[in-house]
């Protein structure tokens, strides 16, 4: 078991950045971490590191946030935090449903890419939108429009990982 955290560090991530600077629910964020480490994303963008410290967020994270990367980027900065990585070469994409988003079924995710999740309830405001390249959406088909933020995410980075393959390999 020492070996294994000693070279977790630096075994490969998949270029996918997970942007949930918008998530406000502790719950809903320590669910995102445990399936980003699952996934092995190269990072977790919170609004606010200290987050990750609260009760709620380790609660259902469990432990995760110990291995998965994670940045902090505030909301208001997110448009100028999107360009910048534009700039590094990541292509933003928000999971939205936005009338013209391409749906997930028929996404080709770029290997270097940022999905940007919204807001519970509202989504992601206009500004955020417009500075995401592509808009991804995941159709539905029951009275409800929506699902829960933690699993529309999981869904999408399933999608990502099914087109750029894994990272190393399961971890045995």
């Amino acid at each position: 078991m020492v070996l294994f955290r000693t070279q977790y560090p630096h075994l490969p991530r998949h270029s996918l950045v997970l942007c949930a600077a918008l998530v406000e629910n502790p719950m809903n964020l320590g669910m995102l971490c445990r399936t980003a480490e699952a996934f092995r994303l190269e990072a977790l963008v919170l609004s606010d590191l200290a987050l990750a410290k609260g009760r709620k967020f380790r609660q259902v994270a469990v432990a995760t946030h110990q291995w998965q990367p994670l940045v902090a980027c505030a909301v208001e900065q997110l448009p100028h935090w999107l360009a910048d990585r534009r700039q590094q070469g990541y292509t933003p994409v928000a999971l939205d449903l936005q009338p013209q988003a391409m749906p997930l079924a028929a996404m080709q995710f770029p290997e270097r890419t940022v999905l940007v999740l919204g807001r519970e309830l509202t989504g992601i405001p206009p500004a955020v939108a417009a500075a995401c390249d592509q808009a991804v959406v995941i159709p539905q088909y029951g009275v409800v429009q929506s699902l829960n933020v933690q699993a529309a995410a999981a869904m999408a980075l399933y999608a990502y990982i099914c087109q750029w393959g894994m990272a190393s390999g399961p971890l045995k």
